[in-house]
């Protein structure tokens, strides 16, 4: 079978056809851990090839070797080889990793006032941030936030029109096959399941405005947050109906992380007025045109709104954050036809051989019924061993085989 579709086996509840488990990562890895693997014996050049992108609203990696052109920030497939490289030599059965991006890191660079020690600077998503001239920044990360791009209706209304400029200007069908065209025979083969992501509706808007200033605008602008949904699902919509005639992803995920430890950051009928909409209607689009399944990324706990999620058509989350306090298989037991991507335990990859074989133990129930991609619940941290990273990667691969397929 091909790996696409054991892939979709995997995360569906039945073993029929199914030859093993698929045996995937969670998410492309932190550089830094990569870093410290390379130093410790993993055979891969990842780092000296790839770099976080410069701000925070940017996710993934970009090359360090040449300069991105413009429309590589939005059909993002720039991750795509190195990281299926660095997961095949890992040990994984490897993703094709892609996304698309509202054209919103369009901005020139320009540095609006300076002291002795510091200056402000507007980056190439809109933001003003303060950046001390003494340190050595490698990304906004470690600057101070001045002003976000959006605070207003005004600052929207004009951030919009700055956004369709650069959206007519980059995301062209020329650009589109550029960058997704290259996967056009992998997808059609089923050769490599593609991991396909789209920026969320909550994570939008953080993005724009930052999280206080957001947590207010759903009571003091709730239709400028009604407005950059519908632009945001315009566009989605016109996109994605191109893109999904490309290339076919067996699980698209929407990023939210829009809950913490101690649950989400907006009540479930903030999500009913603002959120369901927007998934009941996109969901259905992207079904319709071949995507397999529809998965929403958020950290912490998110128990609270998962009847939401479902009744809105959403099959699933990823990373299913152990330390939040979410336990996979109590919440499968509430609600049998959830499916996961994630759900082990980073840090008991620390401990080393014992811990890493109780873990699994502990998801063995959730991996026997199906519908289950295990993984790490996010990323591995950085001072994770290589060697006991590679004993995971090992009996994962041993607990899929064994606990899903056909016998």
């Amino acid at each position: 079978m091909t790996a696409k579709e054991r892939e979709y086996k995997t995360l569906c509840f039945s073993n029929e056809g199914l030859d093993r488990g698929a045996k995937e990562e969670t998410m492309e890895p932190w550089d830094l851990t990569v870093a410290n693997w390379e130093a410790s014996g993993l055979k891969s050049d990842f780092t000296k090839k790839m770099k976080t992108p410069p701000v925070p609203t940017e996710l993934g990696f970009l090359p360090k070797d040449r300069v991105t052109e413009p429309w590589e920030h939005y059909y993002m497939t720039v991750l795509a080889d190195e990281v299926f490289e660095l997961e095949k030599k890992i040990g994984y059965d490897p993703l094709v990793r892609m996304a698309f991006r509202i054209p919103f890191l369009s901005y020139e660079e320009e540095v609006l006032e300076e002291d002795e020690e510091t200056f402000v600077r507007r980056d190439v998503d809109g933001w003003q941030r303060r950046y001390y001239k003494h340190k050595t920044v490698k990304t906004s990360l470690d600057a101070i936030p001045v002003k976000p791009i959006v605070w207003d209706e005004e600052s929207w209304e004009k951030h919009k029109a700055h956004t369709l400029e650069a959206y007519r200007t980059y995301c062209t069908d020329e650009n589109m096959e550029k960058m997704y065209g290259t996967y056009r025979e992998i997808s059609e083969s089923g050769a490599y399941p593609i991991r396909f992501r789209l920026m969320g509706f909550f994570w939008i808007l953080r993005d724009l405005m930052d999280n206080e200033p957001m947590l207010y605008a759903w009571y003091d602008y709730p239709e400028m947050i009604r407005d950059i949904h519908r632009f945001q699902l315009d566009m989605y919509k016109e996109q994605m109906d191109k893109i999904l005639k490309i290339v076919k992803p067996g699980v698209l995920f929407f990023e939210e992380d829009l809950s913490g430890k101690t649950g989400p950051m907006i009540s479930p009928d903030t999500f009913d007025e603002f959120l369901r909409p927007c998934y009941e209607e996109i969901i259905p689009f992207l079904k319709e045109r071949g995507v397999g399944h529809v998965i929403v990324d958020t950290d912490g706990d998110f128990t609270k709104l998962i009847p939401n999620f479902m009744e809105s058509g959403v099959d699933g989350f990823l990373p299913i954050d152990v330390n939040a306090g979410v336990d996979i298989v109590k919440v499968r037991e509430q609600y049998p036809t959830l499916k996961f991507i994630g759900g082990f335990n980073k840090l008991e990859l620390l401990k080393g051989p014992e811990a890493i074989d109780r873990e699994f133990r502990r998801l063995e129930p959730v991996i026997r019924q199906g519908g289950y991609l295990c993984g790490i619940d996010h990323q591995a941290a950085p001072d994770t061993p290589w060697e006991y990273y590679q004993y995971y990667v090992k009996r994962l691969g041993e607990v899929m085989a064994e606990c899903r397929g056909e016998k």
